[in-house]
């Protein structure tokens, strides 16, 4: 290999990006690992991943039906800032017409945890989970 100048690429650590040490308060998982619905918009889950692009690192956070599977929300910025989740359930809200109580299922990430977040669920009744 060093003859042909090639060189051996490893593959990085694994990054952890979900700070579950934060001294906001917890919502019950009242979903319990039960993810099979009977009927759409429900419960909708959430989640953040990055993705490598030509720009660089982007952060891409989803909302996401239990029951048809289908993203219902989405949005994209360069941080993992609340705002990013924030639009993302917004998208969502707007685009499937909120229903009180839904439950809004999610990581112990301090996004989601933090009291803006909670604060636009109460207004959509939303119940965490």
């Amino acid at each position: 290999m060093t003859e042909l100048g090639l060189k051996v690429r490893y593959p990085k650590k694994f990054k952890v990006t979900t700070d579950s040490d934060h001294n906001d308060a917890i919502s019950a998982n009242k979903l319990d690992r039960q993810f099979t619905l009977k009927a759409p918009n429900k419960a909708w889950t959430t989640d953040i991943t990055c993705v490598w692009t030509i720009e660089g690192w982007l952060y891409v956070a989803v909302v996401i039906d239990l029951f048809s599977r289908q993203v219902v929300g989405w949005a994209i910025d360069d941080h993992m800032r609340t705002s990013l989740c924030l639009n993302a359930l917004q998208m969502a809200f707007w685009r499937r017409k909120s229903e009180p109580g839904r439950l809004q299922h999610s990581d112990r990430g301090s996004q989601y945890a933090s009291i803006e977040y909670r604060i636009h669920l109460a207004i959509m009744k939303m119940e965490q989970t």
